[in-house]
């Protein structure tokens, strides 16, 4: 995401959602892959239809070199409109024209060096490039980090007058909006100073929770299905708990959370201490909680949250009936967390190949239009998916997302599971996002904000499993298909809901003075999980820590935009179905939107109002009707 009138950071878009649910798909993947000697292919080895053209964004290294260097070069130039920009209108728009093309050539470096490291990871120029223009990216920040607060500066009847005598200022519009609507939450230039050192140290917790959480930790070993001693990591731990052998999924999971409960008091410190410096920076720039200030900078109203976590507790009965049919299913005497994921048609299996794969991606989303489809088509045909696994290549799926004057790319690793289709629908979904955004905004506007990012990713995958579903002769196929619909939803919506409703909690006791302890925490996060899955579920004490071992709960208030943005794409999805054209054009007008208007209006000029819990209650209602047709087939 950049930030507004000013470089801040270039980072690609690889949403957390994606990588969420990919993750699910590589714990599947890890295990069955342990004993495996096979030589990866090299990149020469993969046939070149299924590789990036890079040439889209630039044709030699010795293209990027030259870009590079006119962006080095331009740097100092910033300094020609420091302290100038309430002096007419003229200054102030020639400002900014130079800072969008900088920007511009800066993204398109950096899209470029990003690439070419994740096609091999062991190259040491790419990595070198990629090293380089991160630097570089540092040093046009710092440079243009004078823009917004003395546009701030200018009073505002100044500034709406120099718009409407410059014409070109008109574009920004919104973004004056958006930057004065901030105003109040803006300090004076020392005390943003201020807030910038303090930033290192306000970080420590999530960064020292991430070292522990990846590097320090320390897990026992277990006992494997056949016999085998088996040393658990986050990956075996994923995989394990799709395991159909009960007792190794038990002793993994007893196993996995062990380290989390032994260091409690010291992850304790690092959950209070993330959570005192968002109240911090909440108190510091005026607002009413940490989670005004968390949804503010995409003018979410707090509502919108609230409404969510009430909504989905006041719904609650389709997870209960999923526990009652999953434990009378599996045979169980109890249900404990460990069972939540194992599927209950294991021997349903399918392999596809990427062609198969594109064309049941094209079939699927067909409800979207023939204009759709011709773009997808374009990506498809012309090397925007690179789409085989080689030697060095970055592991799991992304979307590069939107480049100004460069069509967006999509990383994948198929492996010819129905994942690897579901994964491919999902991207290109984000692709097909970023590619009507920039074709249809002016820069300023050709990118989204996360809060709607994976709205056209999980709509895509919605409208993939409807079709799978729909199309499948096959009774144990479309169980198996029916459960991976109850599945999305539990991981996606109510399981993203309840991470979002502890957060809540645990900050608004802390705004009041409370005392955040283990036994607390875990005593919290119990209660929740018994509510969310209901009497059926026995909540083992090592779940309860749950709270010890999430990353999100370090990311100040953003789990809960999975839940919205899955609601919000069940919403859109039958709307195309029950529509038709007019719904498909509300749908293409959102995608070609970008941040032209605030998150919640782009929705909502689409047919969905994340205000209401009328999108909430859409998901409970379609999960009531998938578990009456699973159990009407069980019968």
């Amino acid at each position: 995401m950049k930030k507004k009138f000013g470089f801040s950071k270039i980072i690609k878009r690889i949403t957390l959602t994606t990588i969420f649910l990919s993750s699910l798909f590589l714990w599947q993947n890890d295990i069955s892959a342990q004993g495996e000697t096979k030589e990866l292919p090299t990149r020469d080895q993969i046939e070149v239809q299924y590789k990036w053209n890079l040439g889209d964004v630039y044709k030699s290294v010795k293209d990027w070199e030259n870009d590079f260097n006119w962006v080095k070069n331009s740097i100092v130039k910033f300094k020609n409109f420091e302290s100038k920009l309430s002096e007419s209108s003229h200054q102030l728009l020639e400002c900014l024209k130079f800072s969008d093309e900088v920007e511009i050539k800066l993204n398109r470096l950096f899209l470029y060096a990003s690439l070419s490291k994740d096609l091999d990871l062991s190259n040491a120029a790419n990595q070198g490039r990629y090293d380089r223009i991160m630097a570089l990216a540092s040093q046009v920040s710092a440079a243009a980090s004078f823009i917004r607060p003395e546009i701030l500066s200018i009073p505002e009847t100044k500034l709406w007058k120099f718009v409407k005598e410059e014409k070109g200022l008109q574009v920004y519009k919104h973004q004056f909006d958006d930057l004065l609507r901030t105003k109040a939450h803006t300090l004076s230039p020392e005390e943003e100073e201020i807030l910038a050192l303090a930033g290192p140290v306000t970080n420590v917790s999530y960064s020292t929770f991430g070292m522990f959480s990846n590097a320090d930790i320390q897990f026992p070993s277990v006992k494997d299905e056949s016999g085998n001693e088996v040393k658990i990591s986050h990956a075996r731990y994923g995989a394990a708990m799709y395991s159909t052998d009960r007792d190794f999924r038990m002793n993994v999971y007893k196993g996995y959370y062990k380290p989390f409960m032994e260091y409690k008091h010291t992850l304790i410190s690092l959950f209070n201490g993330n959570i005192k410096g968002n109240i911090f920076y909440a108190k510091a720039r005026k607002y009413n909680s940490d989670l005004e200030a968390a949804l503010s900078p995409n003018n979410i109203p707090v509502s919108v949250y609230h409404n969510l976590v009430k909504t989905v507790n006041e719904n609650m009965e389709p997870l209960h009936r999923w526990a009652k049919i999953k434990k009378k299913l599996l045979k169980l005497k109890e249900l404990h967390p460990y069972d939540t994921y194992v599927t209950l048609f294991p021997s349903v299996k399918k392999e596809y190949t990427f062609e198969e794969g594109k064309e049941l991606v094209l079939k699927a989303l067909k409800p979207l239009g023939e204009d759709y489809l011709s773009h997808l088509r374009t990506a498809f045909n012309n090397r925007w998916v690179d789409v085989y696994e080689t030697k060095g290549k970055r592991s799991g799926a992304y979307s590069s997302g939107t480049t100004y004057g460069v069509h967006p790319y999509v990383l994948l690793n198929w492996s010819g599971e129905l994942d690897d289709v579901f994964t491919l629908a999902h991207e290109m979904g984000h692709n097909m996002h970023s590619f009507y955004t920039e074709k249809n905004q002016p820069f300023p506007y050709a990118n989204y904000s996360i809060f709607v990012a994976e709205v056209a990713s999980t709509m895509n995958e919605a409208l993939l499993l409807d079709y799978l579903i729909e199309h499948t002769k096959s009774k144990m196929e479309k169980l198996a298909l029916l459960e991976k619909n109850l599945t999305n939803v539990t991981t996606t919506f109510y399981r993203q809901t309840r991470f979002a409703e502890f957060e809540l909690k645990t900050n608004e006791m802390m705004q009041k003075g409370n005392a955040l302890t283990p036994e607390l925490l875990s005593d919290i996060y119990g209660k929740m999980y018994q509510n969310y899955w209901g009497p059926e579920m026995v909540v083992d004490t090592e779940e309860t820590y749950t709270w010890a071992r999430i990353p999100h709960f370090y990311y100040d208030f953003y789990v809960y935009q999975y839940a919205t943005s899955f609601a919000a794409s069940q919403a859109l999805a039958a709307k195309v179905k029950r529509e038709g054209q007019p719904a498909i054009d509300k749908f293409l007008n959102f995608l070609k939107s970008g941040s032209s208007k605030y998150p919640i209006d782009v929705l909502k000029s689409a047919g969905v109002d994340m205000t209401s819990p009328e999108p909430i209650l859409g998901v409970v209602k379609k999960m009531n009707k998938v578990l009456d047709e699973m159990e009407k087939l069980l019968k």
